[in-house]
């Protein structure tokens, strides 16, 4: 019996270069086949691997694109519009910072910017559909953050109104991608308005539940954040629609702790590692998440501040594989168990 999870499939955006084989989407998807890896999850902002506004527009352009996929020998897992999807909310603070994401011509102009990704991540919506995709990942956006800490005190109402606006921002694009039949899994993740489960539920309450809104879910921001990352999955299963699977640790000493004083990555208490090589618990993670039936994919985001692209990705496959699981077909103990008529279930129970 196979896994429910499916895997191994790892996400491009790291690995995405200027140099064969990592310029082409046939080029890159070959050198992740031959690692070992099913699956890949395509970064629609990386003009060298994928076209989105073709892709919104052209059947044959999607049949191409899984085409070449499929001769690699790997499957489309799902579309990233992590980028743009950051800036579909940006506080001013990160005005200049930001503009990278986006081209030239909205450079300096917040609400052109806006506007820009907005089509932009609706364009993904039509774009999965016609890849046979239904589901996408992406990054919330964020107005409140720059007021995490609250020093000095935050006005009353400032994060229920950046919460409202960041609702109003996204519901016409939940919109459509429900009408698509096409989700999008929210990575949680410090530096967006929505990074933990109390932003998800404060999201979530003011979309009103909305079927579109869903959570890419990366232990490796949970364990930074020092979060139970396994219980997170007790509470929010329903709305897993992706699987990250990065690792990271946590070594804080006398003069470090959650926030990593600015230091450079490899200095900092919080650190991405590659897989196996951190403190999450993947066989505790897959076990939760296979218990509550979730059967889409394990994607390898690889971020490490020791190891090399090159060996995370080489070791991240068999890592995955080792850890996808058979679900049992019946009890242990099951012996005598089986399907039972009327008249033997009553004689059972003495009626």
């Amino acid at each position: 019996m196979p896994s429910q999870i499916k895997g191994p499939a790892l996400f491009l955006a790291q690995f995405a270069g200027d140099e064969a084989p990592f310029n082409t989407l046939g080029g890159i998807a070959k050198w992740a086949a031959d690692l070992g890896y099913k699956g890949v999850q395509i970064p629609s902002f990386d003009a060298r691997l994928f076209d989105l506004d073709k892709a919104a527009e052209s059947q044959d352009y999607c049949d191409e694109v899984k085409g070449i996929c499929a001769e690699a020998g790997v499957e489309i897992t799902e579309l990233s519009t992590h980028l743009q999807g950051q800036l579909v909310a940006v506080n001013p603070a990160y005005d200049t910072a930001f503009d990278a994401f986006a081209p030239a011509s909205v450079h300096r102009n917040p609400k052109a910017r806006q506007a820009w990704a907005v089509e932009q991540v609706k364009k993904a919506a039509n774009a999965s559909r016609r890849l046979g995709l239904d589901h996408t990942v992406s990054f919330s956006g964020s107005l409140a953050f720059p007021y995490l800490y609250p020093w000095p005190q935050r006005p009353d109402g400032l994060i229920g109104e950046a919460f409202a606006e960041l609702a109003r921002r996204w519901l016409p694009i939940f919109d459509r991608y429900a009408d698509l039949g096409v989700d999008i899994g929210f990575e949680l993740h410090p530096g967006e308005d929505l990074f933990d489960g109390a932003t998800w539920e404060m999201f979530l309450d003011r979309v009103k539940g909305h079927k579109a809104a869903m959570i890419n879910y990366d232990p490796s921001h949970f364990l930074l954040q020092q979060m139970d990352y396994l219980a997170f999955i007790d509470l929010y299963h329903d709305r897993i629609n992706a699987f990250h699977v990065k690792d990271a640790e946590f070594n804080p000493d006398g003069r470090q702790g959650v926030y990593s004083g600015y230091q450079p990555w490899a200095q900092r208490a919080g650190r991405f590692r590659s897989l196996g090589d951190g403190q999450v618990d993947f066989a505790a993670i897959f076990s939760k998440l296979t218990q509550y039936g979730y059967d889409s994919w394990a994607v390898l985001e690889w971020e490490c501040c020791v190891k090399s692209a090159e060996q995370g990705a080489a070791e991240g496959a068999p890592f995955i594989e080792s850890h996808l699981i058979e679900p049992p077909a019946r009890a242990f103990d099951d012996f005598a168990g089986g399907e039972r008529d009327e008249a033997q279930i009553k004689r059972m129970l003495g009626l």
